[in-house]
């Protein structure tokens, strides 16, 4: 449990103990109110009633409990949350309502160019209450997309080659409470320190029908090249979960577009661009929904 909080709420360890504590108080104190009760309501402990009223105040009081114990440590917001999963799980709130509810998911974007893709997945979750772009991270200290993050006003880390190699910047990612990372022309393989911090809550998009024509050094108009020199039909985008190879990991979204017969590699970037802004900030609002934060 303690790793798992570390590892996916980025809780310090003032808070785990915080935590814990209110738990056990919170236990605690469940256990006597239900003794209570049910010494008020039914002394007879041998019932059948006594045993059912017993349950459902263990059962419910708890959540109750836990709630005003934790406020009482300024924990109130993390508990509720974790109230709200249950909620949704056993039924009494639909899924998109507690998704609706929710603190915003912080999302670090990963870019090494001029940054459209960011500009489109920015503007797209704007005026959104679900996710919000709380980082940019970029390789490349003369790339446009920080342009972008200064007129956004949005924090960059920019980071080095050695280092992120070694580290993945895994920490300092972490420090902004960052829940999802997308990349979006970033040219790095990332880092297994960064893949296993962020299991699952790394996605890219591929400016081709994966797994033909990916791999190291497919990108830009060298993947374009190689599918018109390849005489190949169609063309289009995926977006898929990152692991530990270039362009690997598991497939979550695929889009299609025609190559004409006089198709050039700017020509069929422009469409591949096309279906990219297209699709990519919605399959990323879907992507919000599925996976475990």
């Amino acid at each position: 449990m303690v790793n798992k909080l570390k590892k996916n709420r980025e809780v310090n360890k003032k808070n785990i103990f915080l935590i814990l504590s209110s738990l056990a108080i919170s236990l605690t104190l469940t256990i006597w109110i239900s003794k209570e009760v049910n010494g008020w309501l039914l002394p007879n402990q041998e019932s059948l009633s006594w045993w059912v009223i017993k349950f459902f105040v263990l059962l419910f009081g708890f959540q109750l409990i836990i709630l005003i114990v934790g406020s009482s440590f300024g924990l109130f917001s993390f508990f509720w949350e974790y109230e709200k999963r249950i909620l949704n799980r056993i039924g009494l709130i639909k899924k998109q309502q507690y998704m609706d509810n929710r603190l915003p998911v912080k999302i670090a974007i990963f870019a090494s160019g001029a940054g459209s893709n960011t500009q489109v997945i920015i503007n797209y979750f704007k005026e959104s209450k679900k996710a919000i772009v709380a980082l940019i991270v970029c390789n490349n200290p003369k790339a446009g997309v920080l342009d972008i993050a200064f007129r956004e006003n949005i924090p960059v880390l920019q980071i080095e080659k050695n280092v992120f190699k070694e580290t993945g910047y895994v920490q300092e990612i972490k420090n902004y409470g960052i829940d999802l990372i997308v990349l979006a022309g970033f040219l790095w393989m990332i880092p297994f320190s960064l893949i296993h911090a962020f299991q699952n809550r790394i996605i890219n998009i591929h400016p081709a029908l994966l797994p033909a024509f990916g791999g190291k050094g497919m990108y830009g108009n060298a993947v374009h090249s190689a599918v018109i020199t390849a005489k190949e039909k169609e063309s289009g985008i995926t977006i898929h979960y990152v692991d530990e190879k270039y362009d690997h990991g598991k497939i979550i979204f695929q889009a299609r577009c025609d190559i004409d017969e006089n198709e050039t590699p700017e020509s069929l970037a422009l469409k591949i661009h096309q279906l990219e802004h297209n699709y990519y900030p919605k399959i990323i609002d879907k992507v919000l929904n599925e996976i475990s934060l």
